[in-house]
């Protein structure tokens, strides 16, 4: 019998004839990578999208281990918004539809949470929430996690995004230290990995290929006239419309041109450059890791400490001076394990340039032809995000959780239509999908959080 069999594993007899009811025969490649050294006790850090059966990985391992006849909290597994953690607790108390009285509790934010301290006083198996949430119920003593054996960090890389690392470093401190930790994400960027060094022993690393394809950066190369360079690079965004793509410039007076004119034809674009107030560079740099803003125009000095893991495109205005610059920029796209893409524009003055850069990047580089002129009759694309600003931080104790649940709770828009969360120590900025940008900014104006009303509106320049 192959490993791609659920029975091939050592799961109880009850877990593998209710898989079998669900018509869950094969494994997929994050179960089969994955449970092996989840039953064998391992911590594991598994990366897949979205899709890819973590869900069934992690819920098995923790059924398979869970002593039902104790009644006390043996499992927390924390999710990055209150839509994920339903729908995970309900595939979990399907996995153990099986085993007798097992007890699944959601603790999530922008719910009343008197119920929920009535239902951890008749006690629970499992505990799914958001990061918030259980904080709260922890710092007020109605959770207690003396027993916990498994703790499941579901879309790691989300929770950071949106803020969650004091909530998630918090819960930590209630923990075990002898316990399996499970920590699974769609990418892993360097928050990641240092928070997964700080939490697990010796952690087993399961990756899943991306299913769209190739993890390498396609590089691609334009002849262009000098005059032509900025048609050339409206013709590149509106035929790949990236959701983030930095334009490489070689001066910042470049940079400033560039950004005026991609601005007046429609484009969200703002450029990035050593003249920039440090308060205004702040605001650019949290549009553009919000997907609020599209196109950011940047030096390479301007650029440097630049981390944005899912970056969509580069875009080189002029091959750059120092060849090894080159390859720096475009190593800024195509990480964790997606694909990228790296467009080069080039004068035939810079050809010899591109003969070096042949013999820097050992192969020979062919060029394309640019996107047909027709398309330069589209106007502009406008990002997926739109960023929204609070007159409240961290030393209003605003918390991430706060502002998630305010936006969530009764009559709220879905979690999936918020995006990343950052809270400083006298304001807070929160992405939320561009058509629910209004909705969501009048529930902030009218609502309350800790409390009290806090001032809230559209960072600007997101028209």
């Amino acid at each position: 019998m192959t490993i791609e069999s659920f029975a091939s594993l050592a799961l109880r007899p009850a877990l593998l004839d209710n898989l079998a009811s669900l018509n869950y025969l094969s494994m997929t490649a994050i179960q089969a990578g994955s449970l092996p050294p989840i039953l064998a006790g391992r911590d594991v850090i598994g990366q897949g999208k979205t899709g890819s059966g973590k869900t069934a990985a992690f819920g098995l391992g923790l059924l398979q281990s869970l002593a039902e006849k104790h009644f006390a909290v043996q499992a927390l597994v924390l999710c990055p918004t209150r839509e994920l953690a339903d729908q995970v607790a309900g595939e979990l108390r399907r996995l153990a539809r099986a085993i007798d009285n097992v007890k699944v509790l959601t603790l999530c934010g922008g719910t009343p949470i008197g119920p929920q301290i009535g239902s951890l006083a008749h006690g629970a198996h499992i505990v799914v929430g958001t990061p918030g949430r259980v904080e709260e119920h922890l710092r007020k003593g109605t959770l207690k996690l003396e027993q916990l054996r498994t703790l499941v960090l579901d879309e790691a890389d989300r929770m950071l995004d949106m803020g969650f690392q004091p909530a998630l470093d918090a819960i930590l401190e209630h923990v075990p230290e002898e316990r399996q930790t499970l920590l699974f994400s769609a990418t892993f960027p360097p928050g990641i990995a240092a928070m997964a060094q700080r939490i697990m022993r010796e952690p087993q690393q399961v990756q899943v290929a991306a299913t769209h394809g190739s993890d390498t950066i396609t590089q691609l190369f334009y002849p262009v006239d000098d005059a032509e360079r900025l048609t050339a690079l409206r013709l590149l965004l509106l035929e790949q419309r990236p959701e983030s793509a930095v334009v490489f410039c070689n001066t910042r007076e470049d940079c400033a041109r560039v950004a005026s004119a991609l601005a007046r034809e429609g484009f969200s674009v703002a450029a990035l450059h050593g003249d920039l107030e440090q308060r205004e560079r702040e605001h650019t740099l949290i549009q553009f890791a919000n997907k609020s803003l599209s196109v950011l125009v940047a030096t390479d000095v301007a650029a440097r400490g630049l981390d944005i893991d899912a970056l969509d495109a580069v875009i080189n205005l002029q091959i750059p001076r120092d060849l090894d610059v080159y390859i720096h920029r475009i190593g800024r796209t195509g990480r964790a394990g997606g694909s990228g893409l790296a467009c080069t524009l080039f004068s035939e003055q810079e050809r010899h340039k591109l003969a070096r850069l042949e013999t820097l990047l050992e192969d020979r580089i062919e060029t394309s032809d640019l996107p047909p002129a027709k398309l330069l009759q589209t106007p502009g694309y406008k990002p997926p995000m739109v960023t929204l600003q609070i007159d409240g931080g961290k030393k209003q104790k605003l918390r991430p959780g706060d502002i998630l649940g305010a936006l969530t709770g009764d009559g709220g828009i879905e979690g999936s239509a918020v995006g990343k969360i950052t809270v400083q120590d006298r304001c807070a900025f929160v992405a939320v999908r561009r058509g629910l940008a209004g909705d969501a900014l009048h529930i902030l104006q009218q609502g309350r959080m800790k409390g009290r009303n806090f001032r809230a509106r559209i960072l600007r320049g997101q028209a």
